[in-house]
C-alpha cells in the first residue's frame, strides 16, 4: 500500500440561493472548479489523470447523467479522462476524495481529480411518473432543492421529519440554547470575513464571471454578513417550530458552488509539478438514527483518528460543516478539542453549503490551514442527511518532514 496526498485544492465562491451563481449551470460550475485546480499545477498534463470522482447530491436537473463526466468534457480535458459521480448527499465531495484516495493507496491510480458541485438555485421541481396512463387526479410538483422528497410510505414517520425539525430535537436532547446557537453563527460570519480580508481564501477560490454585464465577476462568498450580531439574530423568527430555536440566522443557507481537490501518490509529484500539501492519514464513516444525523460526525471523526493512529490532543485544526449551529455545537461539545481550532476561517453558516461541494471545501480549507499554521494534524468532518457522517484526517507534509 502507498500513501495518497492532497496536491491542490480550489473552489468557486459560494453563491446565495437565487444569487449571482444562479445563472450558471451546475456542470459549468464544476468545469470552472476543475479548471481552477488544474491552474494550480500548470505544468501537469491533465491527460495523466487516471480518474475523476465527483460529488453531487441532487442530480435531478442539469446535473443529471454523470455530471462529473460532463464537467471533464466542458473543462476541455482530454476525452480519455474518465469520470464518475457519487451521491452521499452533503458528504458527496468528501466521499469522492475518500474514494479517490483509496484508489491511489491500492495502486489502482496514480492521480485522481475529485470534487463536487451543487446548484440549489437550479434544482428543478420533479413529478413522479404515473403508475398507469392518464390518471384522473392532480399531480403535485416536488422541489428537489433540499430534504426528503417522494418519500416511501413504508419509511417510519419519525425518520422522515424535516432537517430543521431533526435539529430542533437535537437542541432539546443536548440542551443547546438559542443564544448559544446565535453566538456560534455570529462567530462564523466574523471569522469568514476576517479570513477573506487577510487574503487566506485568495489561494483557494477561483473567481466566476456572472450575469450579462461586462466585467461582472463574483470573487467572494455571497453569504457572509459581517453586521450579524447576537441581538440582530435574536430578532429572527423560528423557522421550524413556533417556539423553536433554529432560524435562518443560525443555520446554513441554500447555496450554489463547486470545489475540486487533486490527489496523487508520492511518486506522482514529479509529473504534477508541485510538492503535496497534506497526506490522507485516516478516514471514517458512521451512521445512526436518521433524526440524529447532526451528531453522526462525532463517531466518524473518532474512527478517522483511530485509523490515523492519533488522538484529539494531536489535532490543531478542525473543519466541521456547519449545517446547523446546534449540530456543530453538539459535535464540538462531544470531542476533546479546543473550540477555537474549529472553523477558524469561518464555516458554512457564513460561507454557504452547496451540498455536493461542501466536503471538498472543508478539505481544501483544512490543508491550507495546516500549511499556514504549521500544525501537523487536522480533521475534516461533515454530517449527512438520513443519519450519516464522514470524516478525514490530514497530515501536514511540511511538518511531518521536519
Amino acid at each position: 500500500m502507498t500513501d495518497s496526498y492532497v496536491y491542490a485544492a480550489t473552489r468557486t465562491p459560494f453563491g446565495r440561493f437565487s444569487g449571482a451563481l444562479a445563472c450558471i449551470r451546475p456542470d459549468d460550475l464544476a468545469a470552472l472548479a476543475i479548471g481552477g485546480v488544474l491552474a494550480r499545477v500548470p505544468t501537469f498534463d491533465p491527460a495523466g489523470i487516471d480518474d475523476v470522482v465527483w460529488g453531487n447530491a441532487n442530480g435531478a436537473g442539469e446535473d443529471n447523467r454523470n455530471v462529473g463526466r460532463m464537467a471533464v468534457l466542458l473543462a476541455g480535458l482530454p476525452t480519455s479522462v474518465p469520470a464518475t459521480t457519487v451521491n452521499r448527499l452533503c458528504g458527496s465531495s468528501l466521499d469522492a476524495v475518500m474514494i479517490g484516495s483509496r484508489a491511489i493507496e491500492s495502486g489502482d491510480a496514480d492521480v485522481v481529480l475529485t470534487g463536487g458541485v451543487e446548484s440549489m438555485s437550479r434544482a428543478p421541481w420533479v413529478l413522479p411518473k404515473p403508475e398507469r396512463a392518464y390518471p384522473a387526479g392532480d399531480v403535485t410538483a416536488v422541489s428537489s432543492t433540499l430534504g426528503w422528497r417522494l418519500v416511501n410510505e413504508r419509511m417510519p414517520k419519525e425518520w422522515t421529519v424535516s432537517l430543521g425539525e431533526a435539529n430542533e430535537q437535537l437542541a432539546e436532547g443536548f440542551h443547546i440554547s438559542r443564544e448559544r446557537q446565535d453566538e456560534f453563527a455570529v462567530r462564523s460570519h466574523r471569522l469568514a470575513d476576517a479570513a477573506w480580508e487577510a487574503g487566506f481564501y485568495e489561494a483557494l477560490v477561483v473567481s466566476v464571471a456572472v450575469g450579462d454585464g461586462e466585467g461582472a465577476v463574483l470573487v467572494r462568498d455571497e453569504g457572509i454578513r459581517l453586521g450579524s450580531t447576537v441581538d440582530t439574530l435574536a430578532g429572527l423568527e423560528p423557522a421550524f417550530r413556533p417556539d423553536g430555536v433554529i432560524t435562518a440566522g443560525n443555520a446554513s443557507p441554500l447555496s450554489d458552488g463547486a470545489s475540486a481537490v487533486l490527489l496523487g501518490s508520492r511518486a506522482a509529484a514529479g509529473r504534477i509539478g508541485v510538492d503535496p500539501l497534506a497526506r490522507v492519514a485516516g478516514r471514517g464513516a458512521f451512521a445512526l438514527d436518521p433524526r440524529m444525523f447532526g451528531f453522526a460526525p462525532v463517531e466518524a471523526a473518532n474512527r478517522a483518528l483511530r485509523r490515523a493512529g492519533i488522538t484529539w490532543s494531536d489535532v490543531s485544526a478542525v473543519e466541521l460543516n456547519e449545517a446547523f449551529a446546534v449540530q456543530a455545537l453538539a459535535c464540538v461539545d462531544a470531542w476533546d478539542v479546543d473550540p477555537d481550532t474549529v472553523n477558524a476561517k469561518g464555516g458554512a453558516i457564513a460561507l454557504g453549503h452547496p451540498l455536493g461541494a461542501s466536503g471538498g471545501r472543508l478539505l481544501g480549507t483544512l490543508a491550507h490551514r495546516l500549511r499556514e499554521s504549521g500544525g501537523r494534524w487536522g480533521v475534516a468532518a461533515v454530517c449527512i442527511g438520513v443519519g450519516q457522517a464522514l470524516a478525514m484526517v490530514l497530515e501536514n507534509v511540511a511538518e511531518a518532514n521536519r
